[in-house]
Parts: structure tokens; sequence; C-alpha cells
């Protein structure tokens, strides 16, 4: 079953039992999912690839407003991008552990013959490619960083 026609039954359940709070995150994520779908020179069919991209930018904007919010001191807008970050997590993949992308990147600064902060491009470029949907942005650049100093 496609993500789409997934998040299409979710909605449908979340709308039976009342849930409001579940209901907001899944039309977020249908809305973004369309949106991607009727994107110029974009495929009839989202691949999986192109779904996780468009569910971590979800994630990104939930969590860069959550932190707005929070500084701030907007706890309502704040609880409302949490929840909303908690309804679009569990359509992602699995999330690597600090721990794991810490001995994956180990393994590919060997493999790539990185050697200090000049290599971070090169090092990034690959970490990118291999761990996309399986780690943030953020947390492979902060690794990097702490590795190739």
């Amino acid at each position: 079953m496609s993500l789409i026609n997934q998040v299409d039954q979710d909605i449908k359940q979340a709308m039976l039992a009342k849930q409001p709070d579940r209901l907001r995150g899944l039309r977020a994520i249908k809305s973004a999912l369309l949106l991607a779908r009727t994107e110029k020179g974009a495929a009839e069919e989202l691949t999986e690839e192109a779904e996780i991209k468009v569910l971590q930018k979800l994630i990104k904007q939930r969590r860069e407003s959550a932190e707005i919010y929070k500084t701030q001191n907007r706890e309502d807008l704040y609880e409302i991008e949490m929840q909303e970050m908690q309804v679009i997590e569990p359509y992602l993949p699995k999330q690597m552990s600090t721990e794991e992308v810490e001995s994956f990147l180990k393994e590919l600064i060997s493999r790539v013959g990185a050697t200090s902060v000049k290599d971070m491009g090169k090092v990034m470029g690959a970490a990118n490619k291999e761990l996309a949907g399986k780690a943030d942005g953020r947390t492979i650049s902060e690794v990097v960083k702490k590795l190739l100093v």
C-alpha cells in the first residue's frame, strides 16, 4: 500500500475516533504528498525516497517552529508542533541512534580518506546519500565535525 493510501486510511480512522490532533498531522502529510506529486517535473507516483524526503521536510519544519515557539514562551503553539511531529514520525523509517551514526561515519571517513575538516563536504555528500531517511542531517553534520577535528 502506498503512503498516500495509508494516510487516507489513517485519516478516516482519526475522523471516526474523533482525534483532532492526529487528524491535523495526517492532513499535513497528505497535503505535502499531493503537493509534491503535482510539482512541475514530478512523476505520476512518488518514489519511496521522495516520500521520505517530504516527511523529513515536514519534521524539520515542525522542529524549527517548535524551537521558535519555545524561545518565545508560546507553549500552546509549541505543543501543537510537537503533536504533529509525533503523528508524522511513525511514517519515517526507524532513525539510527547517535552511536550508530558515529560508527557508520567512522567507517565512511576511512573509506573516503578524509583527514581534516576541509574534507567535510566530501564526507557529508556520501553520508547524506547513504543515510537518507535513516538519520537527521543535523545529527550527521555534528558527528562529522566531531570526528574530523
